[in-house]
């Protein structure tokens, strides 16, 4: 049964750039539900899903990227729309019901009393003593009569210096001496040190939310000139936010759709998903993808920098096979020649030949090798498994029965099926964001890269709203069922290039700490 909706409601629809019909066939995702993802085993070093480099390996790809990407345009790709809040979800629980009363910090709050023994430490102490004292607030005596809840207020709230309503990329992370850096400028330094072109352009784009662009402008404006006087470079630095029309419509556990105080639909953002309308504006040779809170200082730097050239220049040789091939078949490819490039698509690439493919003649077997090869590229580095959460390397079969290469989030996983579950445990590595990126074809052409989207991957999650339990819908997720039909590889990387902060007392961590 469809939704009814008012022509106010399709006025709002219509302004979001969606149209009715676009929405009912988001709450007829939501009554239908998305299938589970099909693994077929996990991605292991062992079996051939994820490649292990050798020394001699590393230094042959990091020489490739060297000497291929001169005179190609690298842009360095940053989704970096969420804001600090959960980063501080201990601390606002403990500023709101802590008064210094015959309260046991140790035990109700310990990761609370380990930010206070450690508050000095931090890259934003001085800005936080300065805050104070321009409020006639001193931090010595409100911390020696145990008022920490207003030290913690001082740090978070708007009126003061806003930390949890500051997007994470504008949050003071490390220390250099007197100087300190935001994650936004180590991304800046991260680019000029690998993701710098031939004319010493680099080029940065970060996606952020609306009401955030305003600060990412004024913090570009007032460091930009400093890291390129720094480093000797160029810095070309854009922004965009995620489009209205990948928003989603809420609805109720009956699959109603819910309205808020004015009787207005609610909409909610689509997930990173969403960021795939963003990626396919950029125009660049090679897109390095990587998310805003994992960075670390420069003394932890070198492992990134490396590897992030590594796959950069696997990425390119491969891609360059693939040209090559692409142009043998385009030319009539010889029986010698056709075996070669499936011997190619099969063994280097991980992918899989139709069951008919035997039975087909030379000309159809030329034009399924030429479809599978003409697709966007990815280089995926992943990590060894160290207990974190989120998506892992897998090989799974799509609802069409093929069989590929993808990062699987755990919510697409049917946990009730014991064969699954077998799958997921024995995982070895996980997913750090970690993507080099080809969008360009064997004729200089952009891909569309929204072809290239699985829409039967996306998931529905259930979140509360006062007393009202509301669906979200989120989009197949930018690494996920967004690059489902790319070429895909995944490479080991160390855990080194793996530092995110997702909470505030991560950044006491050595990795994030002054050398």
């Amino acid at each position: 049964m469809s939704a009814k909706f008012s022509a106010q409601d399709l006025q709002q629809i219509a302004s979001l750039g969606l149209t009715e019909a676009d929405v009912q066939h988001q709450i007829d995702n939501f009554r239908q539900g998305f299938p589970k993802t099909e693994l077929v085993e996990a991605a292991t070093v062992d079996n051939g899903g994820i490649l292990r480099l050798s020394d001699e390996e590393i230094n042959r790809y990091a020489s490739i990227y060297a000497t291929a990407s001169q005179g190609k345009k690298i842009l360095k790709f940053v989704p970096a729309s969420g804001a600090a809040t959960r980063m501080f979800k201990d601390l606002y629980s403990f500023a709101a019901t802590y008064f210094g009363i015959d309260y046991k910090i140790e035990k109700e709050h310990p990761s609370v009393k380990e930010f206070l023994e450690n508050i000095r430490t931090f890259a934003f102490f001085d800005d936080l003593v300065g805050c104070m004292a321009k409020h006639q607030a001193d931090f010595g005596d409100y911390m020696d009569r145990g008022d920490f809840s207003t030290v913690i207020n001082f740090l978070l709230k708007e009126q003061y210096m806003g930390y949890g309503n500051l997007p994470k990329g504008l949050l003071k992370f490390h220390k250099y001496g007197h100087l300190q850096r935001t994650p936004l400028e180590e991304h800046i330094v991260e680019g000029a040190e690998y993701a710098r072109m031939s004319d010493d352009t680099v080029n940065l784009h970060f996606t952020v939310s609306p009401e955030h662009r305003p600060l990412f402008r004024k913090k570009v404006a007032e460091v930009k000139r400093y890291y390129e006087d720094a480093f000797h470079v160029k810095l070309n630095i854009s922004f965009s936010e995620q489009k209205h029309y990948t928003d989603i419509i809420a609805v109720d556990e009956q699959n109603n759709p819910v309205r808020d105080e004015e009787g207005r639909l609610i909409f909610r953002p689509g997930g990173h998903g969403a960021l795939i309308e963003n990626l396919n504006e950029q125009r660049a040779d090679l897109i390095f993808v990587k998310n805003i809170d994992n960075v670390v200082p420069d003394w932890m730097k070198h492992s990134t920098i490396i590897y992030k050239k590594v796959l950069a220049g696997l990425l390119l040789n491969l891609q360059q096979q693939c040209f090559d091939h692409l142009h043998t078949l385009d030319h009539g490819a010889t029986p010698s020649q056709l075996e070669a490039i499936e011997q190619f698509v099969q063994h280097q690439l991980h992918l899989e030949l139709p069951e008919c493919y035997p039975q087909l003649g030379p000309d159809e077997k030329a034009q399924r090798l030429h479809d599978l090869l003409n697709r966007p590229m990815r280089i995926c580095g992943m990590v060894r498994n160290q207990g974190e959460p989120g998506g892992g390397p897998f090989f799974t079969r799509n609802t069409h029965g093929i069989k590929s290469l993808q990062i699987v989030e755990t919510a697409q996983i049917n946990r009730k099926d014991p064969n699954q579950e077998a799958i997921l445990a024995s995982a070895t590595h996980f997913n750090p964001v970690d993507l080099v990126c080809a969008t360009k074809n064997y004729k200089g052409r952009y891909f569309d890269l929204r072809k290239y989207v699985d829409p039967a991957t996306g998931f529905i999650s259930k979140k509360s709203k006062g007393a009202t339990v509301l669906k979200s819908q989120e989009l197949p997720g930018l690494w996920n069922g967004a690059m489902a039909n790319w070429i895909t590889l995944f490479v080991e990387v160390p855990l080194a290039t793996f530092n995110p902060v997702k909470t505030v007392n991560d950044l006491l961590r050595k990795e994030h700490l002054e050398a």
